[in-house]
């Protein structure tokens, strides 16, 4: 244990001289060490996929779930995902040195604001080794040293990618310290780097609710987080029957293991007893289990009976909420008391219903006729994400570059004092 805590704690204090020298890197130098990953990851793809190979024999071996297992696995897909998200992190505008604006006072100070790295980014996840690649990517591009310390499950996934980082980082003469992977499974290695408020600026926890609010409970760092996805879509009377089956299956069955699947569909009553048996049927056919409310499962009796705590929750896999209500203010009602403020939608040919749904609505992407599973940073134009906030301070839902820097004061005088 001992050895452990010597070695978090340079493993931060590396991380923290790392970031005074990459937070002055030149753009291009950026660009072009970020293009030169996704090369070398296809290249070595084949030892990635080794590597990874060994996370999912030990995953399969604990006989984790189906969700879980899609999640771990870098597949042909997920490798390219990473690469092409590397590119598009290579096109972003680099933030840093932005002047948002500029102002005069009547003494003739020109005051204004500039866009700075944040410094060190603790990131904290669990089976999704993508994460260390589009974590370290976004970091580099905006200027800040990162850790990330995966989960025990993906750490030789994880380790692989990372060496991949670091040995393009120091083709160009950078600190291999500004993206480092913690070695060390044991949870020690986390309650010690969350100590660590001297080093690390903020923390972004990325995974289940449990692991979200250990971190929370246990850090003396800032915490950017959000706690789970209860993602929820209401068919209003006004919606096309045909779009709303296809944003519904979307929804719910393209990916069902992420957090920004919806698990819970709220129907207009008036509009359930034609909508609600062909889209069943469409769910039934891509294997979803519904659990509905009493008026749902007379419309669907081969349903399963909803319980209390089927409302906002995240089941992360297939299985579906379904609920009838009234109108509109049911639905949102029921958002406002079970939903996590990550993403909601309305289905609505009502124009007047889906600008009251945009603004009354609380979470951090509110859709109109598309799916949920557009509340991330790549299809919203960000590039790859290093994580969607659900907390509002100091970013609200999917965190790219400029969710990665901050802004400082600068003033430009000609010799004034203070009378």
């Amino acid at each position: 244990m001992t050895n452990i805590i010597k070695e978090i704690e340079i493993i931060a204090y590396n991380a923290k001289i790392a970031s005074r020298e990459i937070k002055n890197l030149k753009t291009n130098i950026k660009n072009s060490i970020l293009s030169d990953v996704a090369n070398e990851i296809i290249k070595n793809k084949e030892y990635l996929q080794e590597e990874n190979q060994k996370d999912l024999i030990n995953a399969k071996e604990k006989e984790m779930s189906g969700a879980f297992i899609d999640r771990l696995t870098l597949s042909d897909k997920t490798i390219k995902s990473m690469t092409d998200g590397l590119k598009e992190v290579v096109l972003l505008n680099d933030p840093v040195g932005e002047v948002p604006k500029m102002w005069k006072r009547p003494n003739g100070l020109q005051v204004g604001k500039i866009r700075i790295p944040l410094g060190v980014i603790l990131m904290i996840y669990e089976s999704r080794p993508n994460v260390t690649i589009d974590a370290a990517a976004l970091c580099l591009k905006a200027g800040n040293a990162i850790i990330l310390r995966g989960g025990s499950d993906s750490i030789n996934s994880n380790l692989a990618l990372a060496a991949i980082f670091q040995n393009v980082l120091k083709k160009y003469n950078v600190s291999p310290n500004a993206a480092q992977v913690v070695p060390f499974t044991e949870r020690i290695a986390i309650t010690e780097l969350l100590k660590s408020d001297a080093e690390i600026d903020l923390v972004i926890p990325r995974g289940g609710e449990g692991l979200i609010r250990f971190v929370a409970e246990n850090s003396r760092i800032p915490v950017l987080k959000h706690y789970k996805g209860v993602c929820h879509i209401y068919v209003d009377s006004s919606a096309d029957f045909n779009m709303a089956e296809e944003i519904c299956l979307n929804a719910k069955a393209q990916r069902p293991g992420v957090c920004n699947a919806m698990e819970c569909m709220l129907v207009n009553r008036d509009i359930a007893m034609k909508f609600l048996p062909k889209m069943a049927k469409r769910f039934f056919d891509a294997g979803v289990e519904i659990r509905g409310c009493r008026e749902t499962l007379s419309i669907l009796p081969q349903a399963k009976k909803a319980t209390e705590q089927d409302w906002g929750y995240e089941f992360l896999d297939l299985i579906l909420a379904v609920k009838v209500v009234k109108d509109m203010d049911e639905a949102m009602e029921h958002i406002a008391n079970y939903g996590s403020c990550h993403t909601e939608a309305i289905i609505t040919e009502n124009h007047k219903n889906a600008m009251r749904f945009l603004s009354e609505v609380d979470a951090s992407l509110v859709l109109v006729n598309a799916s949920t599973r557009f509340n991330d940073g790549g299809q919203l134009g960000l590039g790859a994400e290093i994580g969607i906030s659900t907390s509002k301070l100091h970013a609200y839902g999917p965190m790219g570059l400029e969710e990665l820097t901050t802004t400082k004061f600068i003033c430009f005088g000609d010799g004034q004092i203070r009378e």
